[in-house]
């Protein structure tokens, strides 16, 4: 008995380590037909120091964090290995900005669908966690929705 209350302690101490996460106002971009890549956005914040180190999604054949950022006078977008999360402050993954990129669809995203996404995040022991996201898919032409995502905190 004293043996798995000592496991289980621990158990539950290594959890309290990973760092806490919280998703708001997801969104990912609604395709046309025979578009092969669409991007996700989202706000970020994490309670600790931590950083977005990859991420996940049965829509696609690949998924990876992207930025877009200029180089002279063209903007390019490229994969990055993370993206930082510092703690208390609110990373946006935006058009023109850092995102989440679907690429590789196995499918149409219309509009009024629920992509799932998969945010995995590394806290500064090396601990991953996953974060599973239900993001609507909309187009650039709705206005973003307000509103917390209480049900993607970790």
């Amino acid at each position: 008995m004293k043996r798995s209350v000592i496991v289980l302690s621990a158990a539950l101490l290594a959890g309290a380590a990973v760092a806490q996460v919280t998703v708001k106002d997801a969104w990912v971009r609604a395709t046309v037909a025979q578009q092969k890549a669409t991007g996700a956005f989202m706000q970020l914040q994490s309670a600790q120091d931590a950083k977005l180190v990859a991420a996940q999604s049965p829509v696609a054949g690949v998924v990876e964090v992207h930025e877009m950022a200029m180089e002279g006078n063209v903007m390019k977008m490229r994969a990055v290995s993370s993206l930082t999360l510092p703690a208390g402050k609110a990373v946006e993954l935006k058009p023109g900005g850092y995102h989440v990129m679907l690429m590789d669809l196995k499918g149409q995203v219309k509009d009024g669908d629920t992509v799932p996404v998969t945010l995995v995040v590394e806290g500064k022991d090396g601990k991953r966690q996953n974060i599973e996201v239900k993001a609507p898919a909309r187009t650039m032409a709705q206005p973003a929705m307000k509103h917390d995502h209480g049900d993607h905190k970790h």
